[in-house]
């Protein structure tokens, strides 16, 4: 008799254990919601990064405005279209549908 009892003991902790899989998978705080929230730390560290990659290169930049004549002039007529006077400047198109 103690055969078929330690066997019954047995299906009822494998049954227990599989309930509480199934619990785990089906519950929307459980495994579904560990693995959306996985993909979204790893999309965010991913978005860090990039933004920490940016913040570099304008640091670099503003250190260069604030140091370099060269690229503070540089910045003026990219950014502002400012011309020396005497020189003169050709429009080949209004690329951003604007006037110059």
């Amino acid at each position: 008799m103690s055969g078929t009892r330690g066997r019954k003991a047995r299906w009822g902790i494998v049954g227990a254990a599989a309930l509480a899989v199934a619990a785990a998978v089906l519950d929307p705080s459980g495994l579904r919601r560990y693995l959306a929230l996985s993909a979204e730390v790893a999309r965010m560290e991913e978005e860090n990064r990039r933004l920490a990659a940016e913040n570099a290169g304008l640091s670099r930049e503003a250190h260069a405005l604030r140091s370099d004549p060269a690229a503070l002039e540089r910045a003026a007529r990219e950014e502002l279209r400012f011309v020396r006077p005497g020189e003169r400047v050709y429009w080949l198109g209004a690329g951003d549908g604007g006037t110059p």
